[in-house]
């Protein structure tokens, strides 16, 4: 306890010195802390995510996929060659769907009244729900019958529905222009957040499919299936059987010309936690840059205060103070800056990750463990930092002292 006084006091008369001697660990610690913190953080919301898709979605796509570093999904290259009659197909023909949803999207405006904003306009069939476990909050879905009629009714996503409705249970049977088309609302959807692709589908608006691709646009195509299968274990199977048909349908000869993407929530994941994990490496490789430049610092902070305390150090050896008394006042000065410095650099990381779990929307995650780790780490740091300069004040001689101070 006399040591932690006197290296308090020291540290004290030093400040600066010593601020700058934590620097290092405080960056290293902090960097350590948030990264782990976080980057585990995105994986839990990636399988959240992938959970609130369904255990068994395949999804297939117009055009090439490719997964960004975040694991969402980006389609590069624009395909109108994908048809309702080429999911029919894979619906009927491939023998572990269980159920499928075609859909074709765009960015469009929405009004009501005097109120407007953007949206994701989504055709869809009345199967979507089921498929995508996402279900009206209030409301209802559209129908098989009103899919057939090309019916000119829309469900809105929860944000959009709380931009253009003071209070969304008003949006029922209010009438919406979507472009330049005007459609009844019947039913408001639950929250649900992003999906495979990054889109906030609470930001969505969804139509019948035939009332997007023959009253609202005129095409043919459409973007893309839904697959819920009866079980996992035929994934594989499933996706690879689903190419086949497609690249016969589509004529296609080389894997390499595809017009098409078919792939897993299981797949998004997966890449998304590998290139989580290489953040974690990443992140673990700069802190201990980090810790080793801080270890320098308290180093060379601490030889400096060596030279400049030599009176002192001679004075305390002149009163009794045994070489071991040196060394272990100067141990537990250095472990008291690095102990400091790190044990700062996870408080203050703590906070940032607390924060941004709130504004990213991420699931809360602390590791109690790892916080405790690396605050005993930055003690042990600053020990084996401190060990040479203890080392060289115990050496300090008073009639040494004596002659440099004539």
């Amino acid at each position: 306890m006399h040591n932690i006084k006197l290296a308090l006091a020291s540290l004290a008369a030093h400040r600066l010195r010593a601020i700058l001697a934590m620097l290092g660990v405080f960056l290293g610690a902090l960097v350590l802390t948030a990264i782990l913190h976080i980057s585990q953080a995105m994986i839990l919301k990636a399988d959240l995510e992938t959970q609130k898709l369904g255990p068994n979605l395949v999804q297939a796509v117009a055009g090439q996929v490719r997964f960004g570093g975040g694991g969402s999904a980006r389609v590069r290259g624009l395909s109108t060659t994908f048809t309702l009659e080429d999911a029919e197909v894979l619906g009927r023909q491939v023998p572990w769907v269980k159920a499928y949803t075609s859909y074709t999207n765009a960015n469009r405006s929405i009004k009501f009244e005097a109120k407007a904003t953007q949206t994701q306009v989504v055709g869809t069939l009345d199967s979507y729900p089921n498929v995508r476990t996402f279900f009206p909050q209030i409301g209802r879905f559209f129908n098989a019958l009103e899919v057939e009629e090309k019916a000119k009714v829309v469900v809105l996503g929860s944000d959009i529905a709380k931009r253009l409705f003071t209070n969304i249970e008003d949006a029922i049977g209010k009438t919406v222009l979507v472009q330049t088309t005007s459609l009844k609302v019947i039913g408001v959807m639950e929250s649900k957040g992003q999906d495979l692709s990054g889109s906030n589908q609470d930001e969505q608006v969804f139509v019948p499919i035939t009332t997007y691709m023959r009253r609202m646009n005129n095409i043919d195509y459409i973007s893309g299936v839904y697959f819920t299968l009866y079980n996992a274990e035929n994934e594989q199977a499933t996706m690879e059987t689903m190419r086949n048909i497609l690249r016969k349908r589509h004529n296609i000869k080389n894997v390499k010309a595809d017009d098409f993407s078919v792939f897993s929530a299981r797949d998004a994941s997966k890449l998304r936690t590998e290139a989580l994990n290489l953040v974690q490496t990443l992140g673990f490789i700069s802190a201990t840059v980090s810790f080793a430049v801080g270890s320098l610092g308290i180093l060379s902070v601490m030889i400096l205060l060596v030279r400049a305390r030599r009176l002192e150090i001679g004075i305390r050896r002149a009163v009794g103070a045994s070489a071991g008394n040196i060394v272990s006042q100067f141990l537990t000065e250095a472990a008291i800056m690095s102990g400091v410095g790190g044990i700062l650099g996870v408080f203050v990381a703590v906070i940032l990750c607390i924060v941004i779990y709130i504004l990213g929307n991420f699931p809360f995650y602390f590791n109690v463990w790892l916080c405790i780790l690396l605050g005993i780490a930055s003690i042990v740091l600053g020990v084996v930092a401190g060990a040479y300069p203890a080392w060289v004040a115990s050496k300090v001689q008073v009639l040494d002292v004596l002659k440099n101070q004539e």
